[in-house]
């Protein structure tokens, strides 16, 4: 499949997995009895007429978040391959094989409809927010753990692992060495940028939690 219709499919998905999550787990009534109690009743009802009329905007701006993601680690494995790939791979190579190991965090909310819609039916918008399934989180589970060690918890999970295989398998059958060469890649790259980001959130949550 051609990079446009890669992309075109796995924005499709988001956006269409997105708005059933929210509709068959009703986010937006549990985010309207979460703010019942933190806004007035003329705050709240501004805020859910403006939300109500930009809702839209939310499914638009989600193809440009996912390109901003996909060029970033694209430009990131790029900048590793000049270290430790002696074949030249265009960068138009590297997004493709991206897209494709993308579609395994489409599982992510898949699983979490099932969860809340055929197991855990009594939940709160906390509880939808913070589960990560098959996560080091949903083991130890978010209450009563700090603030700052939730993102963390979430991001130690088999999604992210399958994620690394994914691309090193593909950067290693691009660059025709091997899975364990693509892998060296994929962590002294996308590995490393992953660690610096997860730093910088729990030192913004640890600041203003």
């Amino acid at each position: 499949m051609k990079i446009k219709w890669s992309f075109i499919l796995l924005t499709f998905l988001t956006v269409f997995i997105s708005f059933f999550l929210i509709k068959l787990l009703h986010i937006n009534q549990l985010l309207n009895l979460s703010l019942t109690n933190t806004l007035k009743s003329d705050d709240l009802e501004k805020y859910l007429n403006l939300r109500e009329k930009w809702a839209f905007v939310s499914y638009l701006l989600i193809p440009v978040i996912i390109l901003i993601k996909l060029v970033l680690i694209s430009s990131i494995l790029n900048i590793s391959m000049f270290m430790f790939s002696e074949k030249k791979i265009k960068f138009k190579q590297l997004f493709h094989i991206i897209i494709k190991a993308e579609f395994i965090f489409l599982l992510v909310p898949i699983f979490k409809i099932i969860w809340f819609y055929f197991f855990k039916t009594n939940y709160t918008l906390e509880d939808i927010q913070f589960f990560y399934p098959l996560s080091a989180l949903s083991i130890v589970g978010y209450k009563g753990l700090e603030p700052w060690l939730i993102y963390p918890f979430q991001v130690i999970n088999l999604f992210e692992l399958a994620y690394w295989l994914l691309l090193a398998y593909f950067i290693g059958k691009i660059t025709e060495t091997n899975m364990d060469h693509g892998l060296k890649i994929v962590s002294s790259s996308y590995g490393s940028a992953l660690l610096l980001w997860v730093v910088v959130i729990m030192f913004f949550t640890l600041n203003y939690s």
